[in-house]
């Protein structure tokens, strides 16, 4: 029976759940939740078609068939050991991170606080467009709204805040950055009548303010660290936003992943409070 069916992963799972006697106890060695082991195991005997554990209101007991299980595993991990502690799994866990332009110019700046004590790949996506968390093309994002999506996890960084910034209050050419973001909307709208220089990156709106050629909307925590950028213009109501961390509700269980998600939330409520 048990030959039939082969997914290291869901046996992995069922020996830490075995072992541990519980959810509770296997959840802190394998960084997945409690409910996403029950329903692992779950799965995992309905593909064997026999149940595997007496379920007993302080843990996990091994059934017969349970037994004979754990047995066979244990077999197949001395087999599987030697091979993921060897050199071909020495490499640190990747955890990539998607942001728009300026809070990947934040994080970035703040990389040795994100990684801190742990060994932890790092790969910064910086894109004004969302990339799919659901499906794993980030762990973690930075989004300007709650998430809504099933299966995500939100926590809030704090409040976003955007002016216009220039050298002086006398440059009036605008930098329109070709995009669909709401302050590059905001931008059009608000300068249709007057010059303007078109860029396609948001980085290229900020070198154009510091160069004194334009005025550019940019979120207070970029333009107010700026040493020659001063506001011309109140606070943009309109543009004002939430701002929260996104990821996977399963992923945020992953030590890599909890790791730079509570550093990236502290970084970024940081620079939310100062800007």
């Amino acid at each position: 029976m048990y030959e039939s069916y082969f997914d290291w992963d869901n046996l992995r799972l069922f020996l830490a759940v075995a072992r541990a006697g519980g959810l509770g106890p296997a959840a802190e060695q394998t960084g997945k939740s409690a409910p996403t082991l029950g329903r692992r195991m779950i799965e995992l005997e309905r593909n064997l078609g026999t149940e595997l554990f007496h379920r007993k209101p302080r843990g996990y007991d091994l059934t017969e068939d349970g037994q004979a299980l754990l047995k066979k595993v244990e077999r197949i991990e001395a087999r599987v050991l030697p091979v993921t502690e060897s050199g071909l799994a020495t490499s640190p866990p990747l955890v990539k991170i998607s942001a728009g332009t300026w809070v990947t110019r934040i994080l970035i700046s703040a990389v040795g606080r994100l990684t801190g004590s742990m060994s932890v790949r790092l790969r910064f996506i910086s894109s004004e467009d969302l990339l799919n968390i659901g499906h794993r093309e980030a762990a973690i994002g930075i989004r300007n709204h709650r998430p809504e999506e099933i299966g995500l996890a939100g926590r809030k960084i704090g409040r976003v805040r955007f002016g216009v910034y220039a050298a002086d209050e006398s440059i009036s050419t605008w930098v329109r950055v070709m995009s669909k973001t709401p302050s590059a909307r905001w931008v059009r709208e608000h300068s249709q009548e007057d010059d303007a220089i078109e860029v396609t990156a948001p980085q290229n709106a900020l070198e154009l303010a510091n160069a004194g050629l334009a005025r550019a909307v940019l979120p207070t925590f970029i333009g107010n660290t700026q040493p020659g950028l001063i506001p011309v213009s109140p606070l943009i109501d309109d543009l004002e936003h939430d701002q929260w961390l996104v990821t996977h509700h399963e992923d945020r269980f992953l030590a890599e992943v909890r790791h730079v998600i509570d550093r990236a939330h502290a970084v970024m409520s940081e620079a939310c409070e100062n800007g």
